[in-house]
Parts: structure tokens; sequence; C-alpha cells
């Protein structure tokens, strides 16, 4: 029998791709999200859309809507540090597993609006820690982020180095939401997993990301902004590769040695120069880029570089989808979503 799964943030970029791939598998999902609009709203209605789930029905806060198109799908919208109707959801559902990619996004925007993530990713996180211990909920699986290694020298980065000097609000509540979940496997006994992500790139992806960024902005003649004179480096990791890597740990059969708390990078492990990245853009688009060199901004990191040996040794992770490959796959998608 198929276990039933939430998956909070599942109008959003990531947890969009991982709902489609676990309803092909013939889990029973539930899927939340609040429609926030710190990005614009239609691109998450029309992921949800995709998924069966009309704008008229996604609205209304607290209803569980039942999906048009998959029997095994409904979606709420609502908040995760609603006290109230949240532990309602895990008390009507009873959930076997609980996957958290909703979070307040955004390293840049953490320094304008500090109060967002501390409500959405510590005060909503632990009212979800909460939500499992009472509802005995087996597995949860949780986002990190790669910027919990600040600005870290050792390359690439292991999930065994020093993570104590964060240097975003962003970053300081992902690291804290790594410690929470520690301290609630320790104390109640259920497994929580940690996948720390790197930069995430691919179609349905968020329009504040440099992906989009680059692309919306070389495809009609405006300049691009190019941070650090261009002298940046990432892990990007093309979206189908990470919702292959969430899925064995989700599937994880659970063994007397399997530990309560683990913690995995989730990544390329393939670092790319971003005027590398632009290129790419500019060759799957055809058109060239006016660059707007700027200087580094508060919050970010010169280079992202992901150890990922040990999701690779315990799961058989193995990302393989190229830059250009993935690149072309956005643009393709791009031009037919925003060129209708």
């Amino acid at each position: 029998m198929k276990k039933k799964i939430l998956i909070t943030g599942a109008a959003g970029f990531i947890g969009f791709h991982l709902v489609k791939r676990l309803l092909l598998d013939g889990y029973y999902v539930v899927g939340l999200d609040n429609l926030n609009d710190y990005y614009d709203p239609n691109l998450k209605y029309d992921r949800l859309k995709e998924l069966g789930v009309i704008k008229e029905h996604s609205e209304k806060y607290s209803a569980t809507v039942q999906s048009a198109t998959y029997e095994n799908f409904k979606f709420t919208n609502l908040d995760l540090q609603d006290r109230q109707e949240l532990p309602l959801l895990f008390h009507t559902e009873e959930f076997d597993i609980v996957c958290n990619l909703a979070a307040q996004a955004g390293v840049r925007y953490s320094i304008e609006n500090p109060n967002a993530y501390i409500d959405s990713n510590i005060v909503g996180f632990a009212n979800l820690l909460e939500c499992c211990r009472q509802y005995h909920v087996k597995r949860l699986v949780f986002a990190s982020s790669s910027s919990v290694y600040g600005q870290n020298k050792k390359v690439p980065f292991s999930t065994g180095d020093q993570v104590d000097e964060p240097i975003s609000l962003y970053a300081a509540t992902k690291k804290s939401n790594e410690l929470m979940a520690y301290t609630y496997s320790h104390l109640y006994d259920f497994e929580t997993i940690g996948l720390r992500f790197f930069t995430v790139y691919g179609p349905w992806g968020r329009p504040d990301m440099a992906m989009f960024l680059f692309t919306d902005a070389i495809d009609n003649g405006r300049p691009i902004k190019v941070f650090n004179e261009g002298n940046l480096e990432r892990d990007f990791t093309y979206v189908d590769d990470i919702v292959e890597g969430i899925m064995p740990v989700i599937n994880l059969e659970t063994t007397s040695n399997t530990p309560k708390y683990s913690l995995y990078n989730i990544g390329n492990s393939s670092p790319v120069k971003l005027m590398d990245f632009i290129t790419e853009i500019e060759k799957h688009l055809g058109k060239k880029a006016q660059k707007d060199m700027l200087p580094m901004q508060p919050g970010d990191v010169e280079r992202t570089w992901a150890d990922v040996t040990s999701l690779k040794k315990d799961f058989g992770y193995n990302p393989h989808t190229s830059v250009s490959e993935g690149v072309g796959n956005f643009v393709k998608w791009y031009k037919s979503y925003y060129k209708k």
C-alpha cells in the first residue's frame, strides 16, 4: 500500500516537480502552500492548474481541494504557522511522511524583510515539527540550503564542515531548521532527514532566480546584473536531478540501523562559472547579453560546490543533466509559457 505524504511548498518550484513525480509513482499526496506574493502568484496558480487544481478552488484558505486530474492528489491553502488549522490537517489526513519544501526563499530579500523569514522558516518549521511529533509521522524530509556554508573557503562543501557563521538571515534560519530537527529526532524518536539544496534551475523556475532574470532580460534587450564582476561560481543543478535525489530519501525503508537524524548535500557537484552559464542562455536564445557589471552583494558568496558523496553512497544519487541540456529545457519552457 502506497504511503500518504504531505508536501509543503507544493505550488513552489521544486515542490511542484516533486508532487508530479510522486503522483506518477502512485503516492497519495496532499499539497500545502500559502500562495504568498513574494513573486507573481499566477505562476503558482498555473503550476497547481497542471496538477488539476484551478485558481478559484485553491484561493479559499484552509479548504482541502480534490484534484480534477489526479485522484490521489489534494491541495490546501494554508500557512505553516497556523497553530489551529495545521494540526487539524494532520489529524484528518494521518500522514506517513512529510516533506517540507515551504520556506520564505531568497538571500537578498532576507536583508529587506527579516520578519517574513522568522515567521515562515522558524515559527512555521517549529509548528510542523510539533505536528509530526503529535501525530506520529514516521519521517520528516526537509529542505535546508547551501547558504549555510557562508564564506566557507574549503571546497567542495561537506556536511562535516563548520557552519556556524551564516552571512544572511535566510542562511541562519536554515541552519536553525537543522538544529531543531536534530533536537526533535533526539527527544521524540522520529526520523528527520535534511537536504542542503544547491542552486536549482529548470522549467517552472522562480522569476526571482538568476536563470529567469537573465533569460528574460536578454530576450527583451535589457541589461543583466552581473554581481562580483562575474567572478562567481554556482553548483547549478537541474530540477529533475534534484527530484530523482529526493525520491529514494522518501522511499527509504527504515531498519534498526537507520539514524534518527541525517543530513546530506544535494547538488550537481560540478560548479559552473556564472559567465559560462550566461553564455549557454545566450546560445539557446540566439541573443547576446548586455552586461551591467556590479560589485558583490551583501549576503552573497563567491562559490558553491556540493560534496554529494554520502547521498551517492546511501541512496545511489546520480545527477546527469548537463548545463547545456538544462538551460535549453528552461529556455524552451520560458518561450512557451511567457510568449503565449
